[in-house]
């Protein structure tokens, strides 16, 4: 692809991000938010009412939105050159039931790093052409603004590469999504991850749960590790299926893969990336 011709591979963070309801059930909403769900649904699942389905037989669809969910886990991964000149790809999840202490350990990692910008796009004026991007599987519409969104509901600050509210998308080259490039133009064009692996050969990374089990695995597994490493293997296919894009399928062949299990409570969970 043309539009990825000039991009240093080592540069992107691949980022995925496992959303659930705010709680349990419908049943724990508080007496502020539960008209709220009621009055959201009314415009939002307006057919699946009018079929019979009640407020709180909806309520597992709360953590598609930002306003009623909350995000457990975020995996990042990145490509690092070694000294023998070889590539390996690391990847790293924050996870914890707090969301505020997840979302603040992403966005320390994240601060450090500007927003790149080639200089025919000169508009972020955080940008710099050295900066680094992130790159997610229908990211445009749906990680990027969650991970913003729930940052400003916990109080924390936006970093750099995330603070692009009022910005057109055409603004915004640092922010990459694999859906939006399969499009090709066509607004029609939306794809699973799955499926757009298996097109290219590329293992499925919903080989244990898929995303529709996440609260159920949350809620009631209580099993959090078990997202992190599904999280994990969704960033590792995003990665796998844009080195397609790139015409560099062969390289990933080539490439050591450091992908640490998350435990709760391991210094690895909650640890910084450190990118060399």
């Amino acid at each position: 692809m043309h539009i990825l011709r000039n991009i240093d591979l080592k540069r992107i963070f691949f980022i995925d991000i496992e959303t659930v309801p705010g709680h349990a059930s419908h049943d724990e909403l508080c007496d502020v938010k539960r008209p709220l769900w009621h009055k959201f649904c009314t415009r939002r699942h307006a057919r699946e009412l009018a079929e019979g389905q009640t407020h709180a037989e909806l309520y597992p669809n709360a953590g598609l939105y930002a306003e009623f969910g909350k995000i457990v886990c975020i995996s990042v991964g990145y490509f690092r050159e070694l000294a023998d000149e070889t590539l390996e790809f690391r990847v790293k999840s924050f996870a914890d039931d707090d969301e505020c202490d997840v979302l603040r350990g992403f966005s320390d990692f994240l601060a450090r790093y500007l927003p790149a910008s080639p200089e025919r796009y000169p508009k972020l004026s955080s940008a710099h052409k050295d900066g680094h991007y992130l790159c997610a599987h229908n990211g445009r519409e749906f990680d990027y603004g969650y991970l913003g969104r729930r940052m400003l509901i916990c109080g924390q600050p936006i970093p750099p590469m995330l603070d692009i509210a009022g910005h057109k998308p055409w603004d915004l080259p640092h922010l990459l999504d694999t859906m939006e490039l399969w499009k090709f133009g066509d607004n029609k064009g939306h794809i699973s991850l799955p499926l757009l692996a298996g097109i290219f050969g590329i293992p499925s990374p919903k080989d244990d749960i898929d995303g529709s089990q996440v609260g159920y695995t949350y809620w009631v597994e209580n099993n959090l590790a078990r997202i992190a490493a599904y999280c994990q293997k969704d960033v590792i296919t995003t990665a796998r299926i844009l080195l397609h894009y790139m015409g560099q399928k062969a390289l990933w062949e080539q490439v050591s893969l450091i992908n640490p299990a998350w435990t709760v409570g391991t210094a690895a969970a909650a640890s910084p990336l450190r990118v060399a």
